[in-house]
């Protein structure tokens, strides 16, 4: 048996994109083989390809699994197509025009009702055709030959832009070792023009069969009486099915109906899986890996009754042109459930021990920061020993046009819902009090605004901070080293403790002319004295505007 085998060396593993590992195929009675060459397992680290052995670098696949195999050209010469009885689809890359024959032979001599097919890619460049669903891919064809394919599992989410146009959005690369920067260009979204109308029977067919079509494409009509939907929505729905979008199963852990999200707005169901979350809403659905995830925050809003829960991601989710890289859910405080988790759904329940629980019944919000803090195995910050004036976590602010919250956190800060942003410590240069004790026409200024210098990117200002916040920031921010300048001099120190709520306007004015002196920029004795020779004509030294002598503020700025 061994005299029937044919070995095939530098082949590449094509079934996921990015990898770079070359290896030797074999194809025996038993199946097809293929084993990373030494010192090439590397590559393969942090990939979850199916009957892959990643800490050997073996790929086994046995030869009642298989459906159907296809010999076609791609970027490495030509490759092999392993369409397995599961759906999976596998793909070996690197062979040369002269192993065709002798793979052809070995397929028809090993395994007996299978044939090596050769797949035609179509190259006229068209841009319509009809897309055909096989397995976890989708083929575009033209002319009844393949143009290109998308894997369905790779799709991060998938909606309907208008009536007849739906969007397909897909996520990153998944290996460990994979880094964004300076990667190659890769695609993000496709939109598809599907127009008419189909009945709900078309939409329903599920075959697998190369050459079928749904029934926005054959028009077909199993019953007269059918209800027409939109071929578009067919389309979609089909999408969400095969990426497994939006699909409630038995096999999640744990479901949250319902959950209102700030950022993106709307009300999501989350479904909680082994390695993903995913966020069911009315017009869009997302399937989020947990790798992801980069940091999660829970903190409490200002007036105590709300609790916001914010997920940093990694690369961010899209609606359109829109990017979040922040979800902030929103709970009540005092809303409780009990939950029962299926722990058991999970493809290692042992690695769950002591990070979940199997019941919970407390507060909603705490459920759900513990079941992410347990299956993205990252830790939940929460609100710091900072305390508002009000003794609140964080302080109302605003970020431009957008108001929101404040929060100092232990090692920084935060800016909630929208837009949300996170900025360390150690991106601060330096902080700038502005406004602080400024006077206006009706009385001292209830408000004043505080700048984030940062190291080498854009600074942060927020404004409309109370005034009676001001004590306890400059506190934060001696605690935690952050240094602090004056607005005067952003190049001196300056304290402006004391000026508190209570403190009268003159001696915000003594502080303010400290400030000055201190940067080198107050005057002399003599410029500060009395001026003995002016004589005042009226008792109101600004004339007012119904005064014959009235003079716009323009004019006087000319004559100075």
């Amino acid at each position: 048996m061994g005299d029937s085998r044919v070995q095939f060396s530098d082949i590449y593993l094509a079934t996921e994109p990015y990898i770079k590992s070359v290896g030797q195929v074999r194809i025996g009675t038993s199946g097809i083989g293929w084993k990373a060459a030494e010192g090439e397992t590397e590559a393969l680290k942090g990939l979850t390809v199916p009957n892959l052995v990643v800490s050997s670098g073996v790929l086994a696949l046995q030869r009642d699994d298989l459906r159907r195999l296809q010999w076609q050209r791609v970027a490495r010469g030509y490759g092999l197509r392993i369409h397995m009885k599961n759906g999976t689809l596998h793909k070996l890359d690197g062979f040369t025009a002269d192993d065709y024959e002798t793979l052809r032979d070995a397929v028809k001599q090993l395994f007996h009702g299978l044939t090596l097919e050769t797949r035609d890619i179509s190259i006229k460049g068209w841009n319509w055709g009809k897309p055909d669903f096989e397995g976890t891919h989708m083929s575009f064809r033209v002319d009844n030959r393949p143009m290109f394919d998308l894997p369905m599992a790779y799709v991060s989410n998938t909606n309907l832009a208008n009536k007849n146009e739906v969007s397909v959005e897909f996520q990153g690369p998944r290996g460990k070792g994979v880094k964004r920067k300076g990667a190659p260009d890769e695609l993000v979204e496709i939109r598809f023009y599907v127009p008419g109308t189909t009945t709900a029977s078309g939409g329903a067919d599920k075959s697998d069969n190369e050459g079928s079509e749904r029934g926005e494409e054959n028009g077909e009509k199993a019953d007269g009486d059918e209800e027409e939907v939109s071929a578009a929505s067919v389309f979609h729905d089909t999408i969400k099915e095969r990426a497994d979008l939006g699909q409630v199963s038995g096999d999640s852990i744990v479901q949250f109906p319902e959950i209102l999200c700030l950022t993106p707005r709307g009300r999501y169901g989350i479904d909680m899986f082994s390695h993903f979350l995913r966020l069911r809403g009315k017009t869009y659905d997302y399937k989020v890996p947990y790798e992801n995830i980069q940091r999660m925050f829970l903190v409490s809003k200002p007036d105590e009754l709300h609790i916001m829960f914010v997920v940093g991601l990694n690369p961010p989710i899209r609606q359109g042109q829109t990017w979040y890289p922040y979800l902030v859910l929103q709970f009540v405080r005092d809303e409780e459930m009990a939950v029962d988790l299926n722990i058991d759904a999970d493809e290692d329940p042992q690695r769950l021990e002591g990070k979940l629980r199997s019941h919970y019944d407390e507060p909603l919000y705490r459920i759900v920061a513990n079941v992410f803090k347990g299956l993205t195995d990252k830790r939940v910050t929460e609100g710091g020993s900072f305390r508002a004036y009000h003794g609140a976590q964080g302080i109302k602010a605003s970020l431009k046009a957008n108001e929101g919250t404040l929060y100092p956190l232990e090692k920084g800060f935060l800016f909630a819902p929208k837009p949300t942003l996170y900025i360390a410590h150690a991106d601060i240069a330096s902080i700038v009090f502005s406004r602080v004790g400024a006077s206006s026409a009706t009385g001292k200024m209830r408000t004043f605004d505080l700048k984030l210098n940062m190291h080498g990117s854009q600074d942060y200002q927020f404004s409309s901070i109370n005034r009676e916040e001001h004590a306890s920031l400059e506190d934060y921010m001696e605690e935690h080293g952050i240094k602090m300048l004056s607005e005067l001099s952003e190049t001196t120190a300056v304290s402006y403790k004391g000026m508190d709520a209570d403190s009268d306007a003159d001696a915000g004015v003594a502080k303010v002319a400290g400030a000055f002196d201190a940067a080198g920029l107050g005057g002399s004795e003599d410029e500060s004295s009395e001026d003995e020779d002016f004589i005042a004509e009226s008792e109101s030294d600004v004339p007012e505007e119904f005064d014959d002598k009235y003079e716009s503020s323009g004019g006087s700025d000319q004559e100075q």
